[in-house]
């Protein structure tokens, strides 16, 4: 697979080779590079896929030596009003860039009507680059959470991102700050999630309703009556980490929604989004960055290992 760039669009492209031939363009598209089905709709509507440079039919079948193209963007409507504001951006390339979101910042506006959030402000960001292109985020992180998210920059590396969230090739790794002094040195949760029965906009265990949901703790540091803790995702339900910390009897200090502890502490969750492990979907690259817990976190350390 390899990458070229026109004056409008840049290209994936794969050259045939002796095993593929009799292959349809459609097969080498769904195989070779990897190329969705429903993303292959959108670029037959927009002229993106390409046999040795000219138009090509989904059915033709290709010879050895043949050159096989798609294009990786095309022009689209961000759809939100570009709104300037600071971005702590980490790596920044054609295809996706990854940032430190900062805490009390949505990543999504919730109705038509809200502005202000990350989203916005990427959109910002793609008009002072001259970029057309829709705010795709990868994953989420909650308005009170702090920390790393990637964002694709085509609709090419959010469907190959997106796999690699779906089938848990992309690591998210988390340190959270709970309540009490967890005595084992690691664990497994293993507990299904499912909506609150009381509030449909909380999360609880449901072991007989809920979705497979499954975290994976490591102790960092104890204190006095708190625990840091490495978290790893294998699942990504909403409020995970904060569900399964307070299932197992240690919610994350600060949480005004899951077990209201250390409120005085700090005015937020503790959970930050400390480490992001991705491979590039057009160079293959395995990438990983890291983001040092923030200033209210960094505090909230500090205090706690001054034994108070």
């Amino acid at each position: 697979m390899s990458e070229t760039n026109t004056i409008s669009r840049r290209w994936v492209e794969h050259t045939i080779t002796e095993s593929e031939a009799g292959q349809t363009v459609e097969d080498v598209l769904t195989g070779t590079l990897s190329i969705s089905r429903r993303m292959i709709q959108k670029l037959t509507r927009s002229k993106g896929i390409q046999l040795n440079r000219k138009p090509a039919f989904l059915s033709k079948k290709v010879r050895v030596g043949d050159v096989v193209r798609a294009a990786l963007s095309f022009e689209e409507e961000a759809g939100l009003e570009p709104v300037e504001m600071p971005l702590n951006i980490l790596f920044e390339d054609a295809d996706l860039l990854v940032l430190n979101k900062p805490p009390f910042l949505l990543v999504h506006p919730t109705s038509p009507q809200q502005t202000g959030t990350l989203s916005h402000g990427l959109a910002y960001h793609y008009q002072q680059q001259g970029l057309s292109a829709k705010v795709r985020p990868v994953h989420r992180i909650d308005r009170d959470t702090s920390g790393l998210l990637v964002v694709a920059k085509t609709a090419f590396a959010h469907q190959h991102l997106d796999r690699q969230l779906r089938e848990r090739e992309l690591k998210r790794e988390y340190l959270a700050i709970v309540d009490g002094t967890i005595s084992e040195d690691s664990g497994v949760i293993d507990a299904p999630i499912g909506k609150n029965k009381l509030d449909p906009n909380l999360r609880a265990v449901r072991p007989n309703a809920g979705e497979f949901a499954l975290t994976r703790y490591l102790v960092r540091e104890r204190y006095d009556n708190a625990t840091l803790v490495h978290l790893e995702l294998e699942t990504g339900r909403t409020h995970q980490i904060r569900v399964h910390m307070t299932h197992i009897g240690h919610p994350l200090l600060g949480d005004r929604q899951y077990g209201s502890v250390g409120l005085e502490l700090i005015k937020r969750q503790a959970l930050h989004a400390a480490r992001l492990t991705l491979t590039h979907p057009t160079t293959g690259e395995v990438l990983t960055f890291d983001a040092p817990l923030p200033p209210d976190l960094a505090s909230l350390q500090a205090y706690l290992k001054e034994g108070n």
